[in-house]
């Protein structure tokens, strides 16, 4: 089992940086894709970010050039750097991992991330 915990949420003026961290614990060998997702009332969860085995990030086309991925493996702990922040980024961050080999994948419980005009 992998329990994840995200923080850094908040609010956040429109043009404002936020991070958010995402701490994993337990039986964490094996993960080889780190995301964060978001969602917000009365849509489907998105894709914002995704890692492969740290060769390649992905970002959705709506946060590319705003938002930075990064991990640090030594403190199991990946981030998401989120600067000119927009009042449609708002929502609640959502960090996931995906093991190898067995493709379980876990989720975090959630950040709220709020973005005002």
């Amino acid at each position: 089992q992998v329990q994840l915990v995200e923080s850094g949420g908040g609010l956040v003026q429109a043009g404002g940086s936020l991070r958010l961290s995402c701490a994993a614990s337990g039986f964490t060998w094996g993960i080889n894709t780190r995301a964060w997702y978001r969602q917000v009332p009365g849509k489907q969860r998105e894709l914002v970010a995704q890692d492969v085995l740290g060769a390649t990030i992905i970002y959705a086309d709506s946060v590319k050039g705003r938002f930075t991925m990064s991990r640090d493996d030594p403190k199991d702990e990946f981030y998401l750097q989120m600067s000119g922040l927009k009042p449609e980024d708002t929502g609640v961050y959502y960090c996931n991992v995906i093991k190898e080999f067995t493709r379980n994948q876990y989720w975090g419980q959630g950040t709220q991330v709020n973005v005002s005009s």
